[in-house]
Protein backbone atom coordinates (compact mmCIF):
# COMPACT_ATOMS: atom_id res chain seq x y z
CA UNK A 1 0.00 0.00 0.00
CA UNK A 2 2.38 2.50 0.63
CA UNK A 3 4.42 1.81 -2.54
CA UNK A 4 1.76 2.53 -4.49
CA UNK A 5 0.93 5.80 -2.73
CA UNK A 6 4.55 7.20 -3.43
CA UNK A 7 3.79 5.99 -7.26
CA UNK A 8 0.45 7.96 -6.92
CA UNK A 9 1.87 11.12 -5.62
CA UNK A 10 5.07 10.65 -7.99
CA UNK A 11 3.04 10.86 -11.28
CA UNK A 12 1.29 14.21 -10.74
CA UNK A 13 4.45 15.95 -9.50
CA UNK A 14 6.01 14.39 -12.82
CA UNK A 15 2.96 15.65 -15.17
CA UNK A 16 3.56 19.22 -13.27
CA UNK A 17 7.09 19.19 -14.03
CA UNK A 18 6.68 18.77 -17.45
CA UNK A 19 4.24 20.97 -17.85
CA UNK A 20 6.58 23.81 -16.54
CA UNK A 21 9.30 23.13 -18.07
CA UNK A 22 7.39 23.52 -21.79
CA UNK A 23 5.97 26.74 -20.51
CA UNK A 24 9.62 28.01 -19.88
CA UNK A 25 10.71 26.62 -23.15
CA UNK A 26 7.83 27.58 -25.65
CA UNK A 27 6.63 31.22 -23.27
CA UNK A 28 9.29 32.32 -21.72
CA UNK A 29 11.87 31.39 -23.40
CA UNK A 30 10.38 33.44 -26.68
CA UNK A 31 9.48 36.50 -24.38
CA UNK A 32 13.95 36.16 -23.05
CA UNK A 33 14.82 36.39 -26.54
CA UNK A 34 16.65 39.92 -28.15
CA UNK A 35 14.94 40.44 -31.31
CA UNK A 36 15.89 43.34 -33.34
CA UNK A 37 14.72 46.45 -32.92
CA UNK A 38 12.14 48.50 -34.64
CA UNK A 39 14.19 51.85 -35.17
CA UNK A 40 17.97 50.49 -36.86
CA UNK A 41 20.28 52.03 -38.79
CA UNK A 42 21.02 49.12 -41.51
CA UNK A 43 23.73 50.62 -43.46
CA UNK A 44 26.10 49.73 -46.21
CA UNK A 45 28.75 51.74 -47.68
CA UNK A 46 28.96 51.10 -51.52
CA UNK A 47 32.88 51.66 -53.64
CA UNK A 48 34.25 51.90 -56.48
CA UNK A 49 37.12 50.01 -55.74
CA UNK A 50 36.88 46.36 -55.32
CA UNK A 51 33.60 46.52 -56.58
CA UNK A 52 31.32 46.69 -59.65
CA UNK A 53 28.46 47.91 -58.48
CA UNK A 54 28.51 51.38 -59.41
CA UNK A 55 29.65 50.91 -62.46
CA UNK A 56 26.45 49.78 -64.58
CA UNK A 57 22.68 50.94 -64.24
CA UNK A 58 21.93 47.19 -63.58
CA UNK A 59 24.47 46.25 -60.90
CA UNK A 60 23.31 49.32 -58.79
CA UNK A 61 19.47 48.25 -59.54
CA UNK A 62 20.48 44.12 -58.54
CA UNK A 63 22.19 45.72 -55.51
CA UNK A 64 19.39 47.95 -54.07
CA UNK A 65 16.76 45.41 -55.15
CA UNK A 66 18.79 42.96 -52.65
CA UNK A 67 19.41 45.15 -49.99
CA UNK A 68 15.57 46.29 -50.08
CA UNK A 69 14.81 42.17 -49.71
CA UNK A 70 17.13 42.09 -46.98
CA UNK A 71 15.70 44.98 -45.30
CA UNK A 72 18.33 47.57 -45.02
CA UNK A 73 17.50 51.11 -45.01
CA UNK A 74 20.42 52.77 -45.84
CA UNK A 75 22.79 53.42 -48.30
CA UNK A 76 26.60 55.28 -48.09
CA UNK A 77 27.79 55.90 -51.63
CA UNK A 78 31.11 57.22 -52.62
CA UNK A 79 31.14 60.60 -54.19
CA UNK A 80 34.70 61.42 -53.95
CA UNK A 81 37.08 59.44 -54.69
CA UNK A 82 40.64 58.88 -55.97
CA UNK A 83 40.96 62.69 -57.16
CA UNK A 84 37.51 62.84 -58.72
CA UNK A 85 34.06 62.75 -58.04
CA UNK A 86 31.66 60.16 -59.34
CA UNK A 87 29.11 62.26 -60.60
CA UNK A 88 28.93 65.24 -62.97
CA UNK A 89 30.69 67.86 -61.33
CA UNK A 90 31.12 71.28 -62.96
CA UNK A 91 33.02 72.26 -59.53
CA UNK A 92 35.93 69.73 -60.28
CA UNK A 93 35.77 70.74 -63.68
CA UNK A 94 36.44 74.43 -62.39
CA UNK A 95 39.13 73.99 -60.36
CA UNK A 96 40.99 71.03 -61.97
CA UNK A 97 39.84 70.77 -65.24
CA UNK A 98 37.96 66.83 -64.99
CA UNK A 99 34.46 66.96 -64.11
CA UNK A 100 33.81 63.04 -63.65
CA UNK A 101 35.87 59.84 -62.67
CA UNK A 102 36.95 58.64 -66.29
CA UNK A 103 36.57 54.44 -65.65
CA UNK A 104 34.15 53.96 -68.25
CA UNK A 105 31.54 52.51 -66.68
CA UNK A 106 30.95 55.69 -65.37
CA UNK A 107 30.96 57.82 -68.88
CA UNK A 108 27.78 59.20 -69.43
CA UNK A 109 26.12 58.65 -66.40
CA UNK A 110 25.11 60.27 -62.96
CA UNK A 111 25.36 57.27 -60.87
CA UNK A 112 24.65 59.51 -57.89
CA UNK A 113 21.34 60.68 -59.25
CA UNK A 114 20.76 56.74 -60.25
CA UNK A 115 21.64 56.30 -56.64
CA UNK A 116 18.85 58.86 -55.29
CA UNK A 117 15.92 57.78 -57.48
CA UNK A 118 16.15 54.41 -57.15
CA UNK A 119 17.01 54.26 -53.70
CA UNK A 120 13.69 56.53 -52.54
CA UNK A 121 11.55 54.30 -54.79
CA UNK A 122 12.49 51.67 -52.79
CA UNK A 123 12.59 53.38 -49.50
CA UNK A 124 16.51 53.55 -48.64
CA UNK A 125 17.76 56.46 -47.20
CA UNK A 126 20.56 57.73 -49.34
CA UNK A 127 23.70 59.70 -47.88
CA UNK A 128 26.45 60.25 -49.84
CA UNK A 129 29.68 59.41 -48.74
CA UNK A 130 33.03 62.09 -48.86
CA UNK A 131 35.47 59.45 -49.09
CA UNK A 132 38.76 61.06 -49.73
CA UNK A 133 38.41 64.34 -47.80
CA UNK A 134 41.27 65.96 -47.71
CA UNK A 135 43.40 63.19 -49.16
CA UNK A 136 44.06 63.27 -52.99
CA UNK A 137 46.55 60.46 -55.10
CA UNK A 138 49.86 61.57 -55.56
CA UNK A 139 49.46 61.71 -59.27
CA UNK A 140 46.02 63.44 -59.15
CA UNK A 141 45.32 66.29 -61.59
CA UNK A 142 43.85 68.43 -58.88
CA UNK A 143 47.47 67.50 -57.16
CA UNK A 144 49.53 68.92 -59.74
CA UNK A 145 47.53 71.43 -60.67
CA UNK A 146 47.34 72.86 -57.26
CA UNK A 147 51.12 72.10 -55.60
CA UNK A 148 50.49 74.77 -52.96
CA UNK A 149 47.60 73.59 -51.84
CA UNK A 150 49.64 70.58 -50.35
CA UNK A 151 51.03 70.07 -46.78
CA UNK A 152 53.89 68.86 -45.51
CA UNK A 153 55.74 66.84 -42.83
CA UNK A 154 58.67 68.52 -41.24
CA UNK A 155 61.11 67.35 -43.46
CA UNK A 156 59.27 68.62 -46.41
CA UNK A 157 58.07 65.15 -47.77
CA UNK A 158 54.48 64.93 -49.41
CA UNK A 159 53.90 61.12 -49.61
CA UNK A 160 52.01 59.01 -47.46
CA UNK A 161 51.35 55.71 -47.93
CA UNK A 162 48.03 54.10 -48.05
CA UNK A 163 48.82 50.68 -48.81
CA UNK A 164 50.68 50.29 -52.03
CA UNK A 165 48.90 53.93 -52.97
CA UNK A 166 50.98 57.06 -52.21
CA UNK A 167 48.93 59.97 -51.46
CA UNK A 168 49.09 63.62 -50.76
CA UNK A 169 47.09 65.51 -48.45
CA UNK A 170 44.94 68.70 -49.28
CA UNK A 171 45.82 71.73 -46.17
CA UNK A 172 42.43 72.10 -44.45
CA UNK A 173 44.07 75.16 -42.66
CA UNK A 174 44.52 76.94 -46.28
CA UNK A 175 41.02 78.98 -47.47
CA UNK A 176 41.63 78.01 -51.13
CA UNK A 177 41.11 74.47 -50.32
CA UNK A 178 38.13 75.00 -47.78
CA UNK A 179 36.40 76.64 -50.23
CA UNK A 180 37.17 74.06 -52.88
CA UNK A 181 35.50 71.38 -50.54
CA UNK A 182 32.98 73.16 -49.19
CA UNK A 183 31.98 74.08 -52.93
CA UNK A 184 31.76 70.60 -53.66
CA UNK A 185 29.93 69.64 -50.58
CA UNK A 186 27.32 72.79 -51.73
CA UNK A 187 27.28 71.47 -55.04
CA UNK A 188 25.94 67.61 -54.08
CA UNK A 189 23.52 69.33 -51.32
CA UNK A 190 22.11 71.93 -53.84
CA UNK A 191 21.72 69.75 -56.72
CA UNK A 192 20.30 66.26 -55.34
CA UNK A 193 17.48 65.37 -53.32
CA UNK A 194 19.92 63.78 -50.38
CA UNK A 195 19.18 62.75 -46.98
CA UNK A 196 22.26 63.88 -45.86
CA UNK A 197 26.14 63.66 -46.61
CA UNK A 198 28.69 61.72 -44.76
CA UNK A 199 32.48 62.29 -43.95
CA UNK A 200 34.89 59.82 -42.58
CA UNK A 201 38.72 59.81 -41.16
CA UNK A 202 39.90 61.71 -43.82
CA UNK A 203 38.51 64.38 -43.22
CA UNK A 204 41.03 65.68 -40.68
CA UNK A 205 44.46 65.73 -41.28
CA UNK A 206 47.94 62.49 -40.78
CA UNK A 207 49.05 64.68 -37.10
CA UNK A 208 53.17 64.39 -38.97
CA UNK A 209 51.63 67.14 -41.51
CA UNK A 210 51.01 71.08 -41.35
CA UNK A 211 55.12 72.13 -41.58
CA UNK A 212 54.17 73.76 -45.18
CA UNK A 213 54.71 77.28 -45.48
CA UNK A 214 51.22 78.43 -45.35
CA UNK A 215 50.95 77.01 -42.06
CA UNK A 216 53.83 77.81 -40.52
CA UNK A 217 53.29 81.59 -41.21
CA UNK A 218 49.36 81.32 -40.06
CA UNK A 219 50.86 80.05 -36.74
CA UNK A 220 53.84 82.00 -36.19
CA UNK A 221 51.33 85.09 -36.67
CA UNK A 222 49.32 83.83 -33.91
CA UNK A 223 52.02 83.15 -31.33
CA UNK A 224 54.61 86.15 -31.37
CA UNK A 225 56.60 84.59 -34.69
CA UNK A 226 57.11 81.33 -32.33
CA UNK A 227 57.45 78.08 -35.24
CA UNK A 228 55.34 75.49 -33.91
CA UNK A 229 56.91 72.35 -32.09
CA UNK A 230 59.28 69.94 -34.13
CA UNK A 231 57.50 66.78 -31.98
CA UNK A 232 53.81 66.85 -34.67
CA UNK A 233 52.66 64.48 -31.14
CA UNK A 234 53.38 67.84 -28.75
CA UNK A 235 49.98 68.87 -27.06
CA UNK A 236 49.61 72.01 -28.07
CA UNK A 237 50.17 71.94 -31.71
CA UNK A 238 47.95 69.02 -32.23
CA UNK A 239 45.33 70.97 -30.01
CA UNK A 240 45.83 73.94 -32.69
CA UNK A 241 45.58 72.41 -35.95
CA UNK A 242 42.53 70.57 -34.35
CA UNK A 243 41.08 73.98 -33.13
CA UNK A 244 41.39 75.08 -36.78
CA UNK A 245 39.71 71.89 -38.57
CA UNK A 246 36.74 72.33 -35.82
CA UNK A 247 36.39 75.50 -36.78
CA UNK A 248 36.21 74.51 -40.49
CA UNK A 249 33.64 71.79 -39.79
CA UNK A 250 31.63 74.59 -38.36
CA UNK A 251 30.96 76.26 -41.41
CA UNK A 252 30.28 73.34 -43.24
CA UNK A 253 27.48 72.38 -41.11
CA UNK A 254 26.07 75.87 -41.22
CA UNK A 255 27.07 76.13 -44.77
CA UNK A 256 24.78 73.11 -45.43
CA UNK A 257 21.99 73.87 -43.16
CA UNK A 258 21.48 76.92 -45.02
CA UNK A 259 20.72 75.37 -47.79
CA UNK A 260 18.32 71.67 -46.39
CA UNK A 261 17.43 71.83 -42.87
CA UNK A 262 16.73 68.13 -42.98
CA UNK A 263 20.30 67.11 -44.58
CA UNK A 264 21.82 64.97 -42.24
CA UNK A 265 25.43 65.58 -41.20
CA UNK A 266 26.88 62.10 -40.72
CA UNK A 267 30.17 61.35 -39.75
CA UNK A 268 32.03 58.01 -40.31
CA UNK A 269 35.41 58.61 -38.04
CA UNK A 270 37.63 56.21 -35.96
CA UNK A 271 37.95 55.93 -32.34
CA UNK A 272 38.50 59.80 -30.78
CA UNK A 273 41.79 58.24 -28.74
CA UNK A 274 43.44 57.06 -32.13
CA UNK A 275 41.10 59.67 -34.71
CA UNK A 276 42.48 63.22 -32.40
CA UNK A 277 46.25 62.31 -31.89
CA UNK A 278 47.30 60.75 -34.73
CA UNK A 279 44.49 62.17 -37.47
CA UNK A 280 43.84 65.41 -35.35
CA UNK A 281 39.99 64.60 -35.98
CA UNK A 282 38.26 65.89 -32.67
CA UNK A 283 34.69 64.24 -34.08
CA UNK A 284 33.41 64.62 -29.97
CA UNK A 285 33.39 68.40 -30.21
CA UNK A 286 31.98 68.11 -33.25
CA UNK A 287 29.11 65.97 -31.25
CA UNK A 288 29.17 68.17 -28.34
CA UNK A 289 28.88 71.04 -30.61
CA UNK A 290 26.38 69.50 -32.42
CA UNK A 291 27.93 69.93 -35.90
CA UNK A 292 27.48 66.08 -36.88
CA UNK A 293 23.92 64.57 -36.12
CA UNK A 294 24.97 60.94 -37.06
CA UNK A 295 28.03 59.36 -36.04
CA UNK A 296 29.07 55.49 -37.71
CA UNK A 297 31.97 54.61 -35.59
CA UNK A 298 34.52 52.57 -37.53
CA UNK A 299 35.08 49.40 -35.16
CA UNK A 300 36.95 47.49 -37.49
CA UNK A 301 38.31 44.94 -34.77
CA UNK A 302 38.92 41.24 -35.34
CA UNK A 303 37.61 39.89 -32.12
CA UNK A 304 35.06 40.63 -30.30
CA UNK A 305 36.73 41.73 -26.82
CA UNK A 306 38.61 44.76 -28.68
CA UNK A 307 35.10 45.65 -30.49
CA UNK A 308 33.23 45.85 -27.06
CA UNK A 309 36.05 47.71 -25.55
CA UNK A 310 35.58 50.42 -28.31
CA UNK A 311 31.81 50.75 -27.84
CA UNK A 312 32.09 51.09 -23.76
CA UNK A 313 34.43 54.00 -23.96
CA UNK A 314 32.37 57.27 -22.21
CA UNK A 315 32.81 59.71 -25.35
CA UNK A 316 30.47 57.01 -27.26
CA UNK A 317 27.92 56.50 -23.88
CA UNK A 318 27.85 60.12 -23.90
CA UNK A 319 27.23 60.74 -27.79
CA UNK A 320 24.26 58.04 -27.94
CA UNK A 321 22.53 59.69 -25.71
CA UNK A 322 22.70 62.87 -27.81
CA UNK A 323 22.55 61.80 -31.58
CA UNK A 324 22.04 58.34 -33.53
CA UNK A 325 25.56 56.38 -32.89
CA UNK A 326 25.69 53.42 -35.12
CA UNK A 327 28.78 51.38 -35.50
CA UNK A 328 30.52 49.82 -38.80
CA UNK A 329 31.62 46.67 -38.88
CA UNK A 330 33.95 45.21 -41.33
CA UNK A 331 32.70 43.11 -43.68
CA UNK A 332 35.37 41.95 -45.18
CA UNK A 333 38.40 42.89 -47.70
CA UNK A 334 39.41 41.11 -50.50
CA UNK A 335 42.43 39.77 -48.91
CA UNK A 336 40.67 39.72 -45.33
CA UNK A 337 37.20 37.99 -45.30
CA UNK A 338 35.16 38.27 -42.05
CA UNK A 339 33.23 35.03 -40.93
CA UNK A 340 29.55 35.73 -40.94
CA UNK A 341 29.73 34.44 -36.81
CA UNK A 342 31.89 37.32 -36.09
CA UNK A 343 29.39 39.69 -38.05
CA UNK A 344 26.29 38.51 -35.86
CA UNK A 345 28.20 38.34 -32.50
CA UNK A 346 29.27 42.01 -33.41
CA UNK A 347 25.64 42.92 -34.95
CA UNK A 348 24.51 41.69 -31.30
CA UNK A 349 26.89 43.14 -29.29
CA UNK A 350 25.91 46.98 -31.17
CA UNK A 351 22.25 45.84 -30.20
CA UNK A 352 23.51 44.66 -26.37
CA UNK A 353 24.66 48.23 -25.76
CA UNK A 354 22.14 50.06 -27.24
CA UNK A 355 23.63 51.76 -30.31
CA UNK A 356 21.56 52.94 -33.50
CA UNK A 357 22.41 50.33 -35.59
CA UNK A 358 25.24 49.26 -37.57
CA UNK A 359 26.76 49.63 -41.34
CA UNK A 360 28.94 47.58 -43.46
CA UNK A 361 32.04 48.15 -44.99
CA UNK A 362 31.45 47.18 -47.80
CA UNK A 363 28.73 46.39 -50.21
CA UNK A 364 30.73 43.63 -51.85
CA UNK A 365 32.37 42.09 -49.17
CA UNK A 366 28.98 41.10 -47.71
CA UNK A 367 28.25 38.15 -50.01
CA UNK A 368 32.23 37.48 -51.45
CA UNK A 369 35.69 36.08 -50.83
CA UNK A 370 34.37 34.30 -47.58
CA UNK A 371 34.52 30.52 -47.03
CA UNK A 372 30.71 30.92 -46.69
CA UNK A 373 28.91 31.05 -50.26
CA UNK A 374 27.22 33.76 -51.05
CA UNK A 375 23.75 32.30 -50.39
CA UNK A 376 25.28 31.17 -46.63
CA UNK A 377 26.00 34.82 -46.05
CA UNK A 378 22.64 36.80 -47.63
CA UNK A 379 20.69 33.52 -45.29
CA UNK A 380 22.20 34.63 -42.40
CA UNK A 381 21.83 37.98 -43.21
CA UNK A 382 18.30 37.81 -43.23
CA UNK A 383 18.25 36.01 -40.09
CA UNK A 384 19.85 38.91 -38.51
CA UNK A 385 17.57 41.48 -39.87
CA UNK A 386 14.36 39.46 -40.03
CA UNK A 387 12.03 42.28 -40.27
CA UNK A 388 12.29 45.97 -41.81
CA UNK A 389 13.15 48.98 -39.37
CA UNK A 390 12.99 52.76 -39.08
CA UNK A 391 15.70 54.69 -39.19
CA UNK A 392 16.18 56.65 -35.53
CA UNK A 393 15.17 59.98 -36.16
CA UNK A 394 18.19 63.15 -35.64
CA UNK A 395 17.16 64.27 -32.07
CA UNK A 396 18.71 66.86 -29.29
CA UNK A 397 20.76 68.48 -31.88
CA UNK A 398 20.84 72.21 -31.13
Amino acid sequence: MLKGFKQTRIIPQFLTFIVSLCFVLFIIKPALTITPPVQEIRGVWLTNIDSEVLFSRRGITEALNRLKTLNFNTIYPTVWQGGYTLYPSAVAQQYFGQSLDPTPGLKGRDILQELVRQGHQKGLTVIPWFEFGFMAPADSDLAKQHPDWLTRRFDGTLIKKEGNDERVWLNPFHPEVQQFILDLIVEIVTNYNIDGIQFDDHFGLPSEFGYDEYTVNLYQAEHQGKSPSEDFYETYWVRWRADKINQFVKRVFETVKAIDQKCIISLSPNPLHFALPAYLQDWFTWERKGWIEEIVLQVYRPDLERFITELERTEVDLAKNHIPFAVGILSGLKNRPTPMNMIKNQVQATRNHELAGVSFFFYESLWNWAEESPKERQNKLQRLFPNSALRPSVYGVN
